[in-house]
């Protein structure tokens, strides 16, 4: 008789304890690695057995997909932690500061002026990562590595952001292990707590490069597009 699959409130509890193993295992004191749960392309069936299984911070990629499913799910469980982990389009500021809790894809200065004006103008302040292209990429979104610090030091001092922290993306089909270290070096640099990075497939090794957040989907919730 076979062993049914396990469902993703199961999935949810073996990536939190591989979380914890991977943390232990690069930091005797198993420093504390949030996970954030990515749940887009999933309707808000599939997330809520998330969410009754204690999860608590989620991941969306788009602000309108986004605001069709969550503003219901906060309502339910205002505890939710709402992270946008997609790029964000200076028209749908307004939308984004209203929905997230924290914007990880601060990439150039029109977004961070739009930010900016927003937050003051619906008094949210909400905390925000910078978004860098660690590995250069022309088809991703992202501050150039050389032009970090600077950009870090320009949205906390000319924008008034509040940036707690950097995230990243690396290469697919190579190595992630030097494109994480580079991402906590600048972060390091720029006198900043958190490093957003790491995914269902290399979440273990971005711990051990130092991420204190680690974005994963598919190993919780199936692959995009299965039936739940």
């Amino acid at each position: 008789m076979s062993t049914p699959a396990p469902n993703a409130a199961e999935r949810l509890g073996i990536i939190l304890n591989r979380i914890r193993r991977a943390a232990l295992h690069f930091d005797g004191d198993g420093r504390d690695v949030i996970l954030v749960a990515v749940s887009k392309t999933f309707d808000a069936e599939a997330i809520v057995p998330v969410i009754e299984a204690g999860q608590r911070v989620f991941g969306e990629n788009r602000v309108q997909e986004a605001s069709g499913k969550w503003p219901g799910l906060k309502s339910r469980y205002p505890d939710i932690e709402l992270h946008l982990i997609g790029p964000l389009q200076t028209n749908k500021a307004r939308d984004a500061v209203a929905l997230f809790d924290v914007i990880e894809t601060v990439d150039r200065d029109r977004i961070a002026v739009a930010l900016k004006r927003e937050m003051q103008a619906q008094d949210r302040h909400l905390p925000c990562y910078v978004q860098v292209n660690i590995g250069a990429e022309a088809q991703k979104s992202g501050i150039p590595v050389d032009e970090t610090l600077d950009f870090v030091k320009r949205c906390r001092t000319g924008y008034g952001l509040d940036i707690v922290g950097l995230m990243g993306i690396p290469p697919l089909g190579e190595p992630p292990g030097p494109y994480f270290a580079l991402l906590k070096q600048l972060a390091d640099q720029a006198g900043l707590d958190n490093v957003s990075m790491g995914m269902s497939a290399d979440f273990e090794t971005a711990i051990g490069m130092g991420a204190t957040h680690v974005r994963v989907g598919s190993a919780i919730f199936g692959a995009r597009g299965a039936t739940h």
